[in-house]
């Protein structure tokens, strides 16, 4: 006996195992064929016969279930087609040999009742009504409880939704068949012990369609009469459309919303109708548009309606009836100048006022000179000078000393920090006579510093400022003089140099005019 195993849910087609008889002949005398006789699983499995291998391959023949039986048995039968056959173990011509093939459990997934549902509702119902249930149940014998879900991909607008415990689908948000006339969704389901493990089935939602929309007419009208029409006389068909689907087709009545005394409409009982003149003769000088509301009903339940309003232009008809001009104000114009021709010359006059007035403002903007006539000029009144100074090293930059001591100038040194513009040959000028009190002023101060015992430990820099010796002319003011104008003498400018000449000779010479005189 030969005992195999296989998992219930292994496909049609898989090999379970294989049997093996053997022979003493060699060639085509070894030759065996294997065959199943017997046993409770003959329309389950099959038996294939290798050549190559003297073997014999069982495979499944039908979908195994664990829950329905877990145990079958065969009697395989093994057979030398040519002469002195027999098994390796058993000997002579024919033998068969028992299998026993034990079918192991397998966690499988849900199984719904249905390979796919289709549900038919109103598109009128209420929210929250059910419009079906799906059922699902675990297979394995643990018999897990199942979780019903939406996938959202299939209902991307949540229209729908669903009971997790029972499967029941009900609507969350209003229907309408004139959008969605189908819905397509998916229903999963898993084990609440195994949630990886699920099934799904699709789900057909048809909407059924419901009376809820009125007919409207199918296409705008651009209806008109002509001023010499006469009584009776046809000047419009309508037809109308319906977004509902009813079952026995469409039908609709067209009547008028009120008495007209210039228009009637006459229904044709073919879902269309004419609309008709109640009178000779129509003037666009006292009215030039007429408003026609026309009702149109279908033949539903419940029965809608709707009013739609026809305008209908009286307008200048040959004698055929064709259409020329349907404006009041054609009559007044000149003859032989049309209303296109009119318009071609309003936009004639227009496009030369724009003309005019671009070409104003563009002579006016030449006229006006800009504040700066180019980059050049700009660049020729701005100059960079892009240096900076030496810092405390730089001491021929400019000399702090000339300005606290006129008696301590040196001659006149150049900047080397900028570039002259021009270039000249500075004027020396005598230094002025070694001072003895700035000497012995500093040397004091000196040696005060070096002696002050509250003087910091470190190098410091001490400076000190001298203003100068008083003027060798002295002052010049009337304020210090107890005399007046007429007692000065000036004479004495005339001893200060060249410089002072001009004045003795305007105070100098005055007092010997007034002698003179």
């Amino acid at each position: 006996t030969i005992h195999l195993r296989i998992p219930e849910s292994s496909p049609v087609g898989t090999a379970i195992g294989s049997v093996k008889a053997t022979d003493a002949d060699t060639g085509k005398n070894a030759e065996v064929e294997y065959r199943i006789i017997d046993g409770d699983g003959t329309d389950m499995f099959d038996i294939v016969t290798q050549k190559d291998t003297q073997e014999g391959i069982i495979t499944v023949r039908k979908p195994l279930d664990y829950e329905t039986r877990r145990l079958y048995t065969l009697k395989v039968e093994a057979e030398n087609t040519h002469v002195d056959p027999r098994f390796y173990y058993l000997g002579p011509f024919k033998d068969t040999t028992i299998v026993k093939i034990s079918v192991e459990d397998v966690d499988e997934p849900p199984v719904f009742s249905r390979s796919s549902y289709l549900f038919e509702v109103h598109e009128d119902i209420e929210l929250g009504t059910i419009i079906g249930t799906v059922m699902a149940r675990d297979p394995d014998s643990a018999s897990s409880p199942i979780r019903f879900s939406l996938d959202r991909h299939t209902d991307l607008d949540r229209i729908f939704n669903i009971h997790s415990g029972n499967g029941s689908i009900y609507t969350s948000k209003p229907l309408d068949r004139e959008i969605s006339q189908w819905h397509n969704l998916s229903v999963i389901a898993a084990e609440i012990n195994n949630p990886k493990d699920t099934t799904r089935v699709p789900v057909y939602v048809r909407i059924l369609d419901v009376n809820d929309n009125a007919p409207q007419f199918a296409v705008f009208y651009d209806t008109f009469v002509c001023e010499n029409a006469r009584a009776g006389q046809l000047i419009q068909t309508i037809s109308a459309v319906d977004k509902d689907d009813p079952l026995g087709g469409q039908k609709f009545f067209f009547s008028l919303a009120a008495v007209n005394p210039n228009f009637t409409v006459q229904d044709n009982e073919d879902n269309t109708a004419r609309i008709l003149t109640r009178r000779n003769g129509f003037s666009r000088h006292e009215i030039s548009t007429y408003l026609l509301p026309v009702v149109i009903s279908d033949n539903d339940y419940p029965i809608q309606s709707s009013t739609g309003t026809l305008t209908i232009r009286v307008c200048a008809c040959d004698s055929q009836g064709n259409m020329q001009s349907c404006n009041a104000e054609a009559l007044l114009l000149p003859a032989g100048l049309s209303t296109g021709a009119l318009v071609a010359i309003l936009l004639c006059i227009i496009i030369l006022l724009v003309i005019v007035v671009l070409f104003a403002a563009l002579k006016r903007q030449r006229k006006k000179e800009p504040l700066i006539l180019s980059k050049e000029d700009i660049r020729d009144n701005i100059v960079s000078y892009n240096d900076e100074g030496g810092g405390e090293e730089d001491t021929q930059a400019f000399d702090i000393g000339t300005l606290r001591n006129p008696a301590a100038i040196e001659d006149k040194k150049l900047r080397r920090d900028i570039i002259p513009e021009t270039l000249f040959v500075p004027r020396r000028t005598p230094s002025a006579p070694d001072n003895t009190d700035v000497r012995d002023f500093i040397n004091q101060r000196l040696k005060e510093h070096d002696t002050d015992p509250s003087a910091p430990p470190y190098d410091s820099l001490a400076t000190y400022a001298y203003e100068g010796n008083d003027s060798i002319a002295e002052s010049l003011s009337s304020l210090e003089s107890g005399t007046t104008e007429g007692d000065q003498n000036y004479d004495y400018l005339r001893e200060w140099g060249p410089r002072f000449n001009k004045l003795a000779e305007m105070y100098g010479g005055g007092e010997s005019d007034k002698d003179t005189s």
